[in-house]
Formats: structure tokens, C-alpha cells, sequence
């Protein structure tokens, strides 16, 4: 009898062990905040100059936003399970190197990046967003044949003179607006048949080249606003602007400021809800930030997770569906999504962060989940230590 109880102490140790090793695997780090089981990981305006330690081996989703890292060396790479990565508006000079290649999403506006060489993003097969807006980017590199999940691309408000060549091919989203574009090298569009919105507003063109747009196959939305166009040229202007009110694409910013909206699909294609990456002002700091100004960045609180989780390109295209849900991995999502009905010529993709009414529930939500933890560890040992006790006095 003796052996019987010990056997059965002994894996009722183990159980407690387990439970409560668990238990505390899942604490989140006294620095972020977390949910959805602790694998939702919000970081963002905590005065970081490293990576908080303590982070769960398994999350998903990490928010570093509006901190002040200088680089995370390869500190990610374990996280294999890391779908979207956030490190907007820090000080970062290059993208980490050795990050997961599980990643979804990579977030990295607002940083000091001055270029994209070809093994920042060689190996990432099941990218799907790239936003490095709001750098000091001249030149990004892509390799053939990698990227083939990469569906949306951000590289407004940046520093480049021509349309970078040898985009991934499965683009549907690309935003180049905001730069000093002069130019679009032939063949730069060539291998682009997804391409279904891409903007090119608030750049430097005079005119483009007769027929650059024409293997754009799949194009639904571009915009040419605000640029210097060379109306008085006829001999190239006219080609351009017969292009725009003949394709079948939604042309916003008609160019020489004919009309604001020009092309053939001005009505939304039946069946199917147009949706446009948001335009909005670019944030307050970004030229101020280009003037050598040490700027201190707007606050941002615990209800930033869900505000940036709203604004992906994704969620504007129609991808993810639903005020809030999960997908099919599991993982929360909080969208919204806005018809294309207005356009302004002084905008950007890229937005700058707003509170959201929902803090209080999403606050709520997060207590009750830390007082469920704290009764079923208190459940736990009680139960062990009334069966310890009982089983010591057979």
C-alpha cells in the first residue's frame, strides 16, 4: 500500500508540476501587454532599447512599435511561430537580420533604412505584407522567384528616383507614393499580372513612356495625382492622358488635372466590394524627422495591438473579413475595412496611430483572463494538497 501511495503522490507531482510550469511559461512580460492566450504580444511605446525578456516561445504576434531599438540582432530567430512582426518608429538602420521565416506580416515604417539588399528578404517564402514606409530607402534589391506570398508592399514616403525593377510577381498592392519618382524604367512592369492598386501620387513625374502600363493585366486602382506633369509637351502628355481614360483601371488625380477621377471602371465591379488601401496625412513627425530634429513621438497605449492589426492591407483588400473574429489559424483579428469613395492627392497608405473606443473591453477582457489563471493555479494546489494529506493518512 505504501508503493501504491507513493506512485500516486509522485504523478500527482508531476501533474503539478506541468500545470503550473505552464502556467508560468504563459506570464506576459512586465512590459507588454498580452492576450489571446499570451500569444498576442503588444510592446509598442515602452521606452524599449531591447527585446523585454520573458517573451513566450510560441507568439504570434508582437507589437514593438514607437520605442527605441537599434537593432534586435538575431535575438527573433527562435520564434517559429511569429506571424506578424511590428517594428515601426524606432531606429533601426537595417531590417534584424535572421528573422522567422514563418512571419505573415513585417512591419517596419519609420525607421532609418537606407536600403533592402537582396538576403533581407530572400528566404521569407510566406511573407504576405511588407511595409517600409517612412525611411530614408533609395534602393531595395529583390531576387527572382522569392517573396511569392508577398501580396502588398508599402515604400511610400521615401527616397527613391525610380520604380524599383524586379518586383515579386504576385504583387496585388504597391505603394510608391510620397517619393521623387522621375521615371519608370521599361520592363519594370513587365511580370506584375496581380497588380490590382498601385499608387504613384505626391512624386516628381513629367511623363512616362507610351504604353508602361499596358501588361498591368490585373489593375483596378492607380493614382497619378499631384505630380508635375509636362502638360504643354503634347507629344508625350497626350499618350498618357488617351491611356487614362481609356483603361479599364479607376485613374484617381487624372493627370494635368483634366478630372479627378478618370478610366472606364468608375463603378465598382458587380459582385465584388472595391477596397483601397487607406489614404491619410502622413504623420506629423516625418518632416520634421527629416530636418535633423529629435521629434518625441506621440503616445501610444495598451489599445494599439488592434488599432495596427486593423489598418494591414490585407484587411483593406478584402482578405480578412469581419469587425472581429479569428482566422484559421486561430489568431485574433481585429479589421476594418473603408470603400474607395474619396481621394487627395497629399495622402499616404500609412497611417499614423489613433486611439480606439474599445480599451475598456479590451482591458476587462485581460483582467478576467489573469483572474482565471490566478483560480485555477489556487484550484490546483488545493486539490493536490487535500489528496497529499489523504493519501498520508492511509
Amino acid at each position: 500500500m505504501p508503493v501504491c501511495s507513493a506512485s500516486v503522490l509522485y504523478l500527482l507531482l508531476l501533474l503539478l508540476c506541468g500545470l503550473l510550469g505552464g502556467w508560468v511559461l504563459s506570464i506576459c512580460p512586465a512590459a507588454c501587454s498580452c492576450s489571446g492566450g499570451h500569444r498576442v504580444v503588444d510592446c509598442s511605446s515602452r521606452g524599449l532599447t531591447k527585446l523585454p525578456p520573458g517573451l513566450q516561445h510560441n507568439i504570434r504576434f508582437l507589437n514593438l512599435s514607437f520605442n527605441s531599438l537599434h537593432g534586435v540582432d538575431n535575438q527573433l530567430s527562435h520564434y517559429a511561430h511569429l506571424r506578424t512582426l511590428d517594428l515601426s518608429y524606432n531606429r533601426l538602420e537595417s531590417l534584424p537580420p535572421a528573422l522567422p521565416r514563418s512571419l505573415w506580416d513585417i512591419r517596419a515604417a519609420g525607421n532609418h533604412l537606407r536600403s533592402l539588399d537582396k538576403n533581407d528578404t530572400a528566404y521569407h517564402w510566406n511573407l504576405k505584407v511588407l511595409d517600409l514606409s517612412d525611411n530614408e530607402l533609395e534602393r531595395v534589391v529583390f531576387i527572382n522567384n522569392t517573396l511569392l506570398s508577398l501580396q502588398s508592399l508599402n515604400l511610400s514616403h521615401n527616397r527613391f528616383w525610380t520604380v524599383p525593377t524586379n518586383m515579386p510577381h504576385n504583387l496585388e498592392i504597391i505603394d510608391l507614393s510620397h517619393n521623387y519618382l522621375l521615371q519608370i524604367l521599361p520592363g519594370s512592369l513587365d511580370r506584375l499580372p496581380r497588380l490590382a492598386q498601385f499608387y504613384l501620387h505626391a512624386n516628381r513625374f513629367t511623363w512616362l513612356s507610351e504604353g508602361i502600363f499596358d501588361d498591368l493585366i490585373g489593375l483596378e486602382i492607380i493614382t497619378l495625382g499631384d505630380n508635375p506633369w509636362a502638360c504643354e509637351e503634347e507629344e508625350h502628355i497626350t499618350k498618357l492622358l488617351r491611356w487614362s481614360e481609356k483603361t479599364r483601371a479607376t485613374v484617381l488625380g487624372c493627370p494635368c488635372y483634366t478630372r479627378p477621377i478618370c478610366g472606364q471602371s468608375h463603378l465598382p465591379v458587380t459582385g465584388r466590394e472595391r477596397h483601397s488601401a487607406r489614404f491619410t496625412e502622413p504623420p506629423l513627425w516625418v518632416n520634421n524627422r527629416s530636418e535633423g530634429q529629435d521629434v518625441q513621438l506621440p503616445p501610444r497605449t495598451v489599445e494599439n495591438t488592434p488599432n495596427y492589426q486593423a489598418k494591414s492591407p490585407l484587411v483593406d483588400s478584402g482578405m480578412y473579413q469581419g469587425k472581429a473574429g479569428m482566422n484559421e489559424s486561430g489568431d485574433h483579428i481585429w479589421t476594418s475595412s473603408t470603400s474607395m469613395d474619396s481621394f487627395s492627392s497629399h495622402t499616404s497608405t500609412t497611417e499614423h496611430p489613433r486611439s480606439l473606443t474599445n480599451k475598456p473591453k479590451l482591458t476587462r477582457l485581460y483582467n478576467e483572463g489573469c483572474k482565471l489563471d490566478i483560480k485555477t493555479q489556487q484550484t490546483v494546489i488545493l486539490s493536490v494538497i487535500v489528496m497529499t494529506t489523504a493519501l498520508t493518512t492511509i
